[in-house]
């Protein structure tokens, strides 16, 4: 509302009420500019209550997953079963989830990764989400 109130303020002109003396002389009425002839179409404003558009975290940092890149990858893996987090859990777009796990997949291919347990040198990175708390929970 504050919004809508100065952009009427900057952008209309001021025009006193003549015929209506029971306001006063200092009331006052806001309409269009005299330009324009469709005073009566609606005003094109932002909609304050709009949310920003969900991005997922490796979107937001313009991150490419590579299967060289071991550290980024390893948080993507269960640290007790090797096994890959989903969607559901990571908050990945799915173009992203689909190239960390071809990432993951190639780097166990090569040795880099381990297949069934978390390297013990990336236990104490920091989270990048909590797997007990998913972020789009399922139905189970």
């Amino acid at each position: 509302m504050l919004k809508l109130g100065k952009f009427l303020a900057q952008n209309a002109t001021v025009v006193n009420l003549v015929g209506r003396q029971q306001f006063g002389a200092t009331s006052r009425l806001y309409s269009a500019s005299p330009e324009s002839s469709d005073s009566d179409l609606p005003i094109d404003i932002t909609n304050p209550y709009e949310k920003d558009p969900q991005q997922c975290i490796l979107c937001k940092h313009s991150i490419e997953p590579h299967y060289k890149n071991v550290k980024l990858l390893s948080q993507f893996q269960s640290p007790y079963t090797g096994r890959i987090y989903g969607r559901h859990i990571t908050g990945l777009c799915k173009r992203r989830q689909e190239q960390v796990e071809q990432a993951i997949l190639r780097a166990q291919q090569c040795l880099l990764m381990p297949g069934y347990h978390k390297d013990l040198d990336f236990l104490q990175d920091p989270k990048l989400f909590d797997p007990e708390r998913p972020v789009r929970p399922h139905k189970y």
